[in-house]
């Protein structure tokens, strides 16, 4: 199901496997828009996510201050989320965003319980990240019509 209320997001979610998928919209500024980030958040814990993708290609650069922000904000949430398996899509250009989520990863990587793995390929992401169930077509062809 896709979801449009969070401004800054396009948003899939799967109740079936329990899985979130999140493409940054970017919008006439490039920062990052830290109340949808906020509320990205509270619809995760609403719907029990396991399973995040999330696509980094469309991300605005981090500044100092929203990696600060988000280690000291969302990492620690996104940690006290039941996920399982967290998916994280960066393209092999994006050498700076890399570096920023390795750091964030090592802030908090003794307290990771989930399986965590990079992709450039976002379908492969989405099978990977379910276990190949049977509604990732169905997912796709979704997500490739919002």
């Amino acid at each position: 199901m896709l979801h449009q209320y969070i401004p800054a997001f396009c948003l899939q979610t799967d109740a079936e496997s329990g899985m979130l998928r999140v493409e940054y919209r970017m919008g006439t500024e490039s920062a990052l828009r830290r109340p949808d980030v906020t509320a990205l958040l509270a619809l995760a814990r609403t719907h029990t996510i396991r399973r995040l993708l999330i696509d980094m290609r469309t991300v605005p650069l981090l500044t100092v201050y929203d990696e600060l922000w988000l280690g000291t904000h969302f990492m620690p949430a996104l940690l006290a989320m039941p996920l399982e398996r967290l998916v994280l899509i960066v393209g092999s250009h994006q050498t700076y965003h890399q570096l920023a989520i390795d750091a964030l990863h090592d802030l908090v990587q003794p307290s990771i319980s989930f399986d965590s793995q990079y992709f450039d390929d976002p379908e492969m992401a989405l099978y990977w990240l379910t276990d190949d169930a049977p509604q990732v077509p169905a997912l796709l062809a979704e997500w490739a019509g919002r």
